[in-house]
């Protein structure tokens, strides 16, 4: 099989199918609740968790089994009713149709896998065994948490607010690329671990004083 392209989407607004109505389709439906996707979940059971999303309309249960007019308009599916020859029959499906799909722990019938993430803001690291061992992914990832603290999600706001100032600009594109890598390596994410956010400014200043010399 060849390597998986990694890609970040955009679900925002997308209907994304979740079938199955256990914990992990909760799992799913939570995740994707995250990311603000228009979510339809079938199944004739569900968890508690599943029914109060449902009663606060944050996503549309339908209360049966999977029919095929469920996939009218769907970006993507996720299947998790934990039976290969369902999971089969939906992928067949969803590949006429040209839904990406991912069945819950059947790589076979898998268009994409939900690789372990860590998340510190806008920052993430998205790590993936191409569906080989979710457990160490998972065990990376936790590893990471520990070299990547929470710091590094409010350096990169700042550090994206001056990326919009300094591309509106006059400087040139060697300075700014000087600038740039000179806030990145200075010591604005250490100022933030010590709790020096009053410092922060200043350093700012002194790497944009470094181009005027």
């Amino acid at each position: 099989m060849a390597h998986l392209y990694p890609i970040y989407l955009n679900l925002a607004g997308k209907r994304c199918l979740v079938i199955g109505g256990g914990k992990v389709a909760e799992r799913k439906a939570a995740t994707l609740l995250e990311y603000e996707a228009s979510i339809i979940l079938v199944s004739p059971e569900s968890t508690e968790s599943i029914k109060t999303w449902s009663a606060q309309r944050l996503i549309d249960w339908r209360q049966r089994i999977f029919q095929p007019e469920d996939l009218d308009g769907t970006f993507l599916v996720f299947i998790a009713t934990g039976d290969e020859d369902i999971n089969k029959d939906i992928a067949v499906l969803c590949r006429q149709r040209g839904i990406l799909v991912n069945a819950v722990d059947d790589p076979p019938n898998c268009d994409f896998y939900v690789p372990s993430i860590l998340r510190r803001g806008s920052l993430c690291l998205a790590i993936s065994t191409e569906g080989k061992s979710p457990l160490l992914a998972g065990k990376l990832r936790r590893e990471l948490e520990t070299v990547i603290p929470d710091e590094y999600g409010e350096w990169l706001e700042i550090l994206g607010g001056l990326r919009d100032k300094i591309k509106k600009s006059d400087l040139g594109i060697d300075e700014r690329k000087k600038l740039f890598e000179a806030l990145v390596y200075s010591d604005m994410l250490e100022l933030l671990r010590e709790g020096r956010k009053e410092k922060i400014e200043e350093r700012i200043e002194q790497c944009m004083s470094c181009l005027r010399e």
